[in-house]
Protein backbone atom coordinates (compact mmCIF):
# COMPACT_ATOMS: atom_id res chain seq x y z
CA UNK A 1 0.00 0.00 0.00
CA UNK A 2 1.26 3.26 -0.93
CA UNK A 3 1.37 6.45 0.75
CA UNK A 4 0.31 9.57 -1.26
CA UNK A 5 1.69 13.23 -0.17
CA UNK A 6 -0.85 16.15 0.43
CA UNK A 7 -0.02 18.25 -2.81
CA UNK A 8 -0.65 21.30 -0.67
CA UNK A 9 2.19 20.49 1.22
CA UNK A 10 5.15 22.79 0.06
CA UNK A 11 9.05 22.40 -0.68
CA UNK A 12 9.58 24.75 2.12
CA UNK A 13 7.24 22.69 4.88
CA UNK A 14 9.37 20.14 4.59
CA UNK A 15 12.75 21.70 4.60
CA UNK A 16 15.17 21.44 7.52
CA UNK A 17 15.30 24.82 9.22
CA UNK A 18 18.77 26.01 9.01
CA UNK A 19 20.62 26.50 12.88
CA UNK A 20 22.72 29.51 13.49
CA UNK A 21 25.53 30.91 12.51
CA UNK A 22 27.88 33.23 13.49
CA UNK A 23 28.57 34.55 10.33
CA UNK A 24 24.84 36.20 10.59
CA UNK A 25 26.14 38.23 13.24
CA UNK A 26 27.89 40.27 10.43
CA UNK A 27 26.01 39.19 7.15
CA UNK A 28 22.25 38.98 8.12
CA UNK A 29 20.36 42.20 8.46
CA UNK A 30 18.42 40.92 11.45
CA UNK A 31 21.54 40.67 13.64
CA UNK A 32 23.96 42.92 12.20
CA UNK A 33 22.42 46.39 14.07
CA UNK A 34 22.92 44.55 17.38
CA UNK A 35 26.42 42.88 17.06
CA UNK A 36 27.17 46.89 15.77
CA UNK A 37 25.53 48.29 19.41
CA UNK A 38 27.50 45.30 22.03
CA UNK A 39 30.90 46.66 20.25
CA UNK A 40 30.26 50.07 20.24
CA UNK A 41 29.66 49.47 24.23
CA UNK A 42 32.70 47.37 24.66
CA UNK A 43 34.62 49.94 23.36
CA UNK A 44 33.27 53.13 25.64
CA UNK A 45 33.46 50.59 28.44
CA UNK A 46 36.84 49.66 27.78
CA UNK A 47 37.48 53.33 26.83
CA UNK A 48 36.44 54.43 30.35
CA UNK A 49 38.38 51.49 31.91
CA UNK A 50 41.70 53.43 30.54
CA UNK A 51 40.95 56.98 31.07
CA UNK A 52 39.91 56.22 34.93
CA UNK A 53 42.50 53.62 35.51
CA UNK A 54 45.27 55.90 33.63
CA UNK A 55 43.92 59.03 35.55
CA UNK A 56 44.06 56.75 39.42
CA UNK A 57 48.04 56.13 38.53
CA UNK A 58 48.43 59.46 37.70
CA UNK A 59 47.17 60.82 40.79
CA UNK A 60 49.26 58.11 42.71
CA UNK A 61 52.16 59.07 40.98
CA UNK A 62 51.55 62.65 42.44
CA UNK A 63 50.95 61.98 45.94
CA UNK A 64 47.04 62.52 45.37
CA UNK A 65 43.59 60.28 45.68
CA UNK A 66 40.54 60.83 44.51
CA UNK A 67 37.72 62.13 47.18
CA UNK A 68 35.37 65.18 47.38
CA UNK A 69 36.02 65.48 51.33
CA UNK A 70 37.45 68.76 50.61
CA UNK A 71 33.56 70.03 50.40
CA UNK A 72 33.38 69.95 54.13
CA UNK A 73 36.45 71.78 54.54
CA UNK A 74 36.37 75.72 55.71
CA UNK A 75 35.88 77.90 52.57
CA UNK A 76 37.81 80.76 54.02
CA UNK A 77 36.19 83.55 51.23
CA UNK A 78 33.73 85.57 51.38
CA UNK A 79 31.53 85.78 48.36
CA UNK A 80 29.66 89.27 47.87
CA UNK A 81 26.77 88.63 46.16
CA UNK A 82 24.50 85.83 47.57
CA UNK A 83 21.03 84.93 48.36
CA UNK A 84 22.03 82.20 51.20
CA UNK A 85 23.48 83.07 54.68
CA UNK A 86 27.24 82.45 54.04
CA UNK A 87 30.25 83.42 56.01
CA UNK A 88 33.99 82.54 55.44
CA UNK A 89 33.88 79.49 58.08
CA UNK A 90 31.27 77.97 55.70
CA UNK A 91 32.30 75.10 54.14
CA UNK A 92 33.27 74.59 50.42
CA UNK A 93 30.53 72.63 49.65
CA UNK A 94 27.89 75.91 50.68
CA UNK A 95 30.25 78.08 48.21
CA UNK A 96 29.61 76.05 45.73
CA UNK A 97 26.01 76.31 46.83
CA UNK A 98 26.07 79.95 46.97
CA UNK A 99 27.62 79.74 43.01
CA UNK A 100 25.30 77.42 41.53
CA UNK A 101 21.97 79.97 43.14
CA UNK A 102 23.89 82.85 41.31
CA UNK A 103 24.52 81.06 38.05
CA UNK A 104 20.85 80.02 38.34
CA UNK A 105 19.85 83.71 39.41
CA UNK A 106 21.58 84.97 35.89
CA UNK A 107 20.14 82.79 33.80
CA UNK A 108 16.70 82.73 35.21
CA UNK A 109 16.84 86.65 34.96
CA UNK A 110 18.64 86.56 31.11
CA UNK A 111 16.41 83.75 29.77
CA UNK A 112 13.70 86.44 30.75
CA UNK A 113 14.80 89.54 29.52
CA UNK A 114 16.55 88.36 26.18
CA UNK A 115 12.91 86.59 25.37
CA UNK A 116 11.40 89.76 25.89
CA UNK A 117 13.59 91.58 24.07
CA UNK A 118 13.92 88.69 21.06
CA UNK A 119 10.28 88.50 20.37
CA UNK A 120 10.18 92.59 20.66
CA UNK A 121 13.24 93.25 18.57
CA UNK A 122 12.26 90.14 16.28
CA UNK A 123 8.80 91.69 15.31
CA UNK A 124 9.72 95.38 14.82
CA UNK A 125 12.60 94.23 12.03
CA UNK A 126 9.25 93.17 10.55
CA UNK A 127 7.91 96.66 10.72
CA UNK A 128 6.88 98.72 7.72
CA UNK A 129 8.88 102.07 9.02
CA UNK A 130 11.97 101.50 7.36
CA UNK A 131 13.58 103.64 9.92
CA UNK A 132 12.43 101.19 12.68
CA UNK A 133 13.71 97.95 11.24
CA UNK A 134 16.96 99.59 10.44
CA UNK A 135 17.52 100.24 13.72
CA UNK A 136 16.61 97.01 14.88
CA UNK A 137 18.96 95.75 12.32
CA UNK A 138 21.57 97.91 13.67
CA UNK A 139 21.29 96.30 17.18
CA UNK A 140 21.12 92.98 15.99
CA UNK A 141 23.84 92.98 13.54
CA UNK A 142 25.84 95.18 16.22
CA UNK A 143 25.07 92.42 19.10
CA UNK A 144 25.72 89.45 17.37
CA UNK A 145 29.15 90.24 15.58
CA UNK A 146 30.87 91.56 19.04
CA UNK A 147 32.29 89.06 21.07
CA UNK A 148 29.95 88.82 24.55
CA UNK A 149 32.94 89.37 26.86
CA UNK A 150 33.38 93.23 25.52
CA UNK A 151 29.99 93.41 26.03
CA UNK A 152 29.92 92.69 29.65
CA UNK A 153 33.13 94.38 30.34
CA UNK A 154 31.95 97.63 28.64
CA UNK A 155 28.27 97.62 30.44
CA UNK A 156 30.53 97.05 33.52
CA UNK A 157 32.48 99.71 32.55
CA UNK A 158 29.77 102.21 31.98
CA UNK A 159 28.03 101.34 35.72
CA UNK A 160 31.05 101.59 37.60
CA UNK A 161 32.65 104.79 36.22
CA UNK A 162 29.50 106.87 34.96
CA UNK A 163 26.85 106.36 37.86
CA UNK A 164 27.28 108.50 40.95
CA UNK A 165 28.69 107.72 44.01
CA UNK A 166 26.34 107.22 47.11
CA UNK A 167 27.75 110.03 48.99
CA UNK A 168 25.92 112.03 46.07
CA UNK A 169 22.28 111.07 46.86
CA UNK A 170 22.53 113.17 50.54
CA UNK A 171 20.05 116.03 50.86
CA UNK A 172 21.78 118.92 48.55
CA UNK A 173 23.55 116.14 46.13
CA UNK A 174 23.67 115.96 42.59
CA UNK A 175 22.03 112.89 42.41
CA UNK A 176 18.28 111.50 43.12
CA UNK A 177 16.79 108.87 44.03
CA UNK A 178 14.02 106.99 41.17
CA UNK A 179 10.87 105.62 41.28
CA UNK A 180 9.35 107.66 43.74
CA UNK A 181 12.67 107.67 45.99
CA UNK A 182 12.66 103.69 46.48
CA UNK A 183 15.44 102.74 43.72
CA UNK A 184 18.96 104.23 43.66
CA UNK A 185 21.49 103.73 40.73
CA UNK A 186 24.94 104.05 41.85
CA UNK A 187 28.81 103.19 40.82
CA UNK A 188 28.66 100.62 43.36
CA UNK A 189 25.06 99.04 41.92
CA UNK A 190 21.60 99.46 42.02
CA UNK A 191 19.98 99.80 45.32
CA UNK A 192 16.09 98.47 44.80
CA UNK A 193 13.23 97.86 47.43
CA UNK A 194 12.91 94.41 49.40
CA UNK A 195 10.52 92.42 50.83
CA UNK A 196 11.05 91.62 54.80
CA UNK A 197 9.26 88.62 56.09
CA UNK A 198 8.61 89.19 59.64
CA UNK A 199 7.17 85.84 60.63
CA UNK A 200 8.47 83.60 58.03
CA UNK A 201 7.65 80.17 58.48
CA UNK A 202 11.21 78.67 57.49
CA UNK A 203 13.72 81.11 58.82
CA UNK A 204 15.36 81.35 55.44
CA UNK A 205 14.33 84.07 53.26
CA UNK A 206 15.00 82.10 50.14
CA UNK A 207 12.74 79.13 51.99
CA UNK A 208 10.45 81.19 52.39
CA UNK A 209 10.33 82.54 48.82
CA UNK A 210 10.34 78.90 47.51
CA UNK A 211 6.85 78.85 49.58
CA UNK A 212 5.00 81.73 48.10
CA UNK A 213 6.25 80.19 44.65
CA UNK A 214 5.08 76.87 44.96
CA UNK A 215 1.63 78.73 45.65
CA UNK A 216 2.12 80.55 43.13
CA UNK A 217 2.60 77.71 41.02
CA UNK A 218 -0.35 75.89 42.21
CA UNK A 219 -2.80 78.73 42.02
CA UNK A 220 -1.70 78.63 38.32
CA UNK A 221 -2.51 74.76 37.89
CA UNK A 222 -6.13 75.42 39.46
CA UNK A 223 -6.51 78.58 36.87
CA UNK A 224 -5.06 76.56 34.42
CA UNK A 225 -8.31 73.84 35.37
CA UNK A 226 -10.76 76.82 35.50
CA UNK A 227 -9.98 77.55 31.63
CA UNK A 228 -10.60 74.27 30.54
CA UNK A 229 -13.58 74.40 31.73
CA UNK A 230 -14.23 77.67 30.35
CA UNK A 231 -13.20 76.16 26.97
CA UNK A 232 -15.31 72.95 27.75
CA UNK A 233 -18.75 75.51 28.01
CA UNK A 234 -17.53 77.03 24.91
CA UNK A 235 -17.20 74.31 22.59
CA UNK A 236 -20.71 72.87 24.13
CA UNK A 237 -22.84 76.20 24.04
CA UNK A 238 -20.98 78.38 21.77
CA UNK A 239 -20.81 81.11 24.73
CA UNK A 240 -17.52 81.49 26.91
CA UNK A 241 -18.47 81.94 30.34
CA UNK A 242 -16.84 85.33 32.72
CA UNK A 243 -14.08 83.51 34.56
CA UNK A 244 -11.30 86.31 34.63
CA UNK A 245 -12.44 87.87 38.18
CA UNK A 246 -11.86 83.92 39.12
CA UNK A 247 -8.62 83.66 37.85
CA UNK A 248 -7.62 87.14 39.21
CA UNK A 249 -9.09 86.03 43.23
CA UNK A 250 -7.01 82.40 42.59
CA UNK A 251 -3.70 84.12 41.61
CA UNK A 252 -3.89 87.03 44.28
CA UNK A 253 -5.75 85.94 47.41
CA UNK A 254 -3.84 82.64 47.81
CA UNK A 255 -0.15 84.01 47.55
CA UNK A 256 -1.75 87.40 48.97
CA UNK A 257 -2.78 85.42 52.10
CA UNK A 258 0.39 83.49 52.67
CA UNK A 259 2.36 87.04 52.26
CA UNK A 260 0.47 88.70 54.80
CA UNK A 261 0.97 85.31 57.61
CA UNK A 262 4.76 86.19 57.29
CA UNK A 263 4.45 89.90 57.74
CA UNK A 264 5.70 90.84 54.54
CA UNK A 265 6.23 94.18 53.94
CA UNK A 266 8.59 96.66 51.80
CA UNK A 267 11.95 97.66 52.89
CA UNK A 268 13.07 101.01 50.81
CA UNK A 269 16.68 101.83 50.81
CA UNK A 270 18.06 104.96 52.12
CA UNK A 271 21.45 107.06 52.41
CA UNK A 272 23.34 106.29 55.71
CA UNK A 273 27.23 107.90 56.14
CA UNK A 274 28.67 107.33 52.59
CA UNK A 275 26.51 104.30 51.34
CA UNK A 276 22.92 103.00 51.23
CA UNK A 277 20.95 100.32 53.72
CA UNK A 278 18.19 98.32 53.69
CA UNK A 279 16.47 96.77 50.38
CA UNK A 280 18.37 94.98 48.34
CA UNK A 281 21.81 95.68 46.90
CA UNK A 282 22.38 94.44 42.79
CA UNK A 283 26.20 94.83 42.63
CA UNK A 284 27.59 96.22 39.13
CA UNK A 285 28.73 92.96 38.10
CA UNK A 286 25.61 91.07 38.07
CA UNK A 287 23.80 93.85 36.54
CA UNK A 288 26.33 94.18 33.95
CA UNK A 289 26.58 90.26 32.85
CA UNK A 290 22.67 90.07 33.31
CA UNK A 291 22.09 93.43 30.78
CA UNK A 292 25.42 91.88 28.35
CA UNK A 293 23.84 87.89 28.16
CA UNK A 294 19.96 89.52 27.60
CA UNK A 295 20.89 92.07 24.89
CA UNK A 296 23.37 89.51 23.45
CA UNK A 297 21.21 86.54 23.37
CA UNK A 298 18.23 88.71 22.36
CA UNK A 299 20.09 89.44 18.84
CA UNK A 300 20.00 86.00 18.19
CA UNK A 301 16.47 85.18 19.51
CA UNK A 302 15.37 88.04 17.62
CA UNK A 303 16.81 86.84 14.38
CA UNK A 304 14.64 83.03 15.50
CA UNK A 305 11.45 85.48 15.72
CA UNK A 306 11.45 86.77 12.48
CA UNK A 307 12.26 84.03 10.57
CA UNK A 308 9.36 81.45 12.61
CA UNK A 309 7.07 84.85 11.77
CA UNK A 310 8.28 84.57 7.58
CA UNK A 311 7.80 80.46 7.65
CA UNK A 312 3.78 81.49 8.26
CA UNK A 313 1.74 81.88 5.12
CA UNK A 314 0.52 85.69 4.31
CA UNK A 315 -2.24 83.91 3.83
CA UNK A 316 -2.73 83.92 7.24
CA UNK A 317 -2.31 87.75 7.69
CA UNK A 318 -4.49 88.07 4.95
CA UNK A 319 -7.73 86.15 5.98
CA UNK A 320 -7.15 87.86 9.77
CA UNK A 321 -7.66 91.16 8.23
CA UNK A 322 -10.48 89.76 5.71
CA UNK A 323 -12.25 89.17 9.52
CA UNK A 324 -11.46 92.48 10.81
CA UNK A 325 -8.46 91.62 13.09
CA UNK A 326 -5.75 94.82 13.78
CA UNK A 327 -2.56 94.00 12.64
CA UNK A 328 -1.34 93.94 16.28
CA UNK A 329 -4.41 91.05 17.13
CA UNK A 330 -3.42 89.70 14.54
CA UNK A 331 0.64 89.26 15.12
CA UNK A 332 -0.90 88.43 18.76
CA UNK A 333 -3.49 85.75 17.81
CA UNK A 334 -2.84 84.29 14.45
CA UNK A 335 0.91 84.69 13.27
CA UNK A 336 2.81 84.55 16.63
CA UNK A 337 0.47 80.98 17.98
CA UNK A 338 1.91 79.48 14.63
CA UNK A 339 4.98 80.47 14.24
CA UNK A 340 6.28 79.47 18.25
CA UNK A 341 6.42 75.40 16.41
CA UNK A 342 9.28 77.28 14.00
CA UNK A 343 10.69 79.24 17.32
CA UNK A 344 10.98 76.68 19.89
CA UNK A 345 13.63 74.50 18.58
CA UNK A 346 16.25 76.84 18.00
CA UNK A 347 15.26 78.95 21.00
CA UNK A 348 16.14 75.69 23.16
CA UNK A 349 19.62 76.37 21.77
CA UNK A 350 20.14 79.67 23.08
CA UNK A 351 19.18 79.26 26.65
CA UNK A 352 21.57 76.49 26.92
CA UNK A 353 24.22 79.37 25.28
CA UNK A 354 22.84 81.70 27.41
CA UNK A 355 23.19 79.49 30.59
CA UNK A 356 26.67 78.59 29.34
CA UNK A 357 27.93 81.57 28.72
CA UNK A 358 26.93 82.70 32.03
CA UNK A 359 30.54 81.72 33.42
CA UNK A 360 31.97 84.56 31.69
CA UNK A 361 30.60 86.10 34.92
CA UNK A 362 34.57 85.81 36.46
CA UNK A 363 35.41 88.51 33.91
CA UNK A 364 33.64 90.99 36.48
CA UNK A 365 34.03 89.61 39.99
CA UNK A 366 30.44 88.28 40.07
CA UNK A 367 30.91 84.65 41.67
CA UNK A 368 28.63 82.36 40.30
CA UNK A 369 29.63 78.55 40.19
CA UNK A 370 32.70 78.77 38.12
CA UNK A 371 34.68 81.59 40.37
CA UNK A 372 33.58 79.60 43.60
CA UNK A 373 33.72 75.93 43.06
CA UNK A 374 35.44 76.02 39.70
CA UNK A 375 37.88 78.77 41.02
CA UNK A 376 38.65 79.77 44.79
CA UNK A 377 38.15 76.70 45.53
CA UNK A 378 39.64 74.31 43.47
CA UNK A 379 43.14 76.75 43.79
CA UNK A 380 42.68 76.55 47.69
CA UNK A 381 42.47 72.59 48.22
CA UNK A 382 44.09 71.52 44.39
CA UNK A 383 41.34 69.25 43.92
CA UNK A 384 41.32 70.37 40.42
CA UNK A 385 39.97 67.04 38.76
CA UNK A 386 37.06 66.55 41.38
CA UNK A 387 36.34 70.34 41.11
CA UNK A 388 35.92 70.42 37.34
CA UNK A 389 34.12 67.53 37.70
CA UNK A 390 31.43 68.58 39.58
CA UNK A 391 30.87 72.01 37.69
CA UNK A 392 31.06 69.93 34.56
CA UNK A 393 28.35 67.46 35.91
CA UNK A 394 25.92 70.79 37.20
CA UNK A 395 25.93 72.09 33.72
CA UNK A 396 25.09 69.12 32.59
CA UNK A 397 22.14 68.55 34.27
CA UNK A 398 21.22 72.03 34.35
CA UNK A 399 21.20 72.21 30.38
CA UNK A 400 19.49 68.78 30.55
CA UNK A 401 16.62 70.19 33.07
CA UNK A 402 16.46 73.37 30.22
CA UNK A 403 16.07 71.28 27.27
CA UNK A 404 13.43 68.91 29.25
CA UNK A 405 11.33 71.56 29.94
CA UNK A 406 11.47 73.41 26.51
CA UNK A 407 10.68 70.06 24.64
CA UNK A 408 7.74 69.77 26.84
CA UNK A 409 6.41 72.81 25.75
CA UNK A 410 7.47 72.01 22.29
CA UNK A 411 5.28 68.78 21.71
CA UNK A 412 2.70 70.82 23.61
CA UNK A 413 2.35 73.33 20.76
CA UNK A 414 2.91 70.90 17.56
CA UNK A 415 0.69 70.12 15.16
CA UNK A 416 -1.98 67.22 16.49
CA UNK A 417 -2.35 64.20 13.58
CA UNK A 418 -5.87 63.11 13.94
Amino acid sequence: MTMQTDPRMSTADVAPKAGFRLSQLIYDTRYRSITIQVIAMILVVLGLYWLVNNTIQNLSALGKDFNFGFLHQPAGYDINQRLIEYTSQSSHFSAAIVGILNTLLVAFLGCILATIVGVFVGVLRLSKNWVVSRLMAVYVEGFRNVPLLLWIIAIFAIMTESMPQPRDFKVGGDAAMILGDSVAVTNRGVYIPGVVFENGFLGSPLLNWLLVGAVLIASVFVIRIVRRRSDAVQENTGVRPTTWYQQLALLVIPVGAVLFMMGAHLQIPYIKGFNFTDGIHLRNSLIALWIALSLYTGAFIAEIVRSGILAISKGQSEAAAALGLRPSRTMNLVILPQAMRVIIPPLISQFLNLTKNSSLAIAVGYMDVRATLGGITINQTGRELEGILLMAAFYLFLSLAISGVMNVYNNRTQLQER
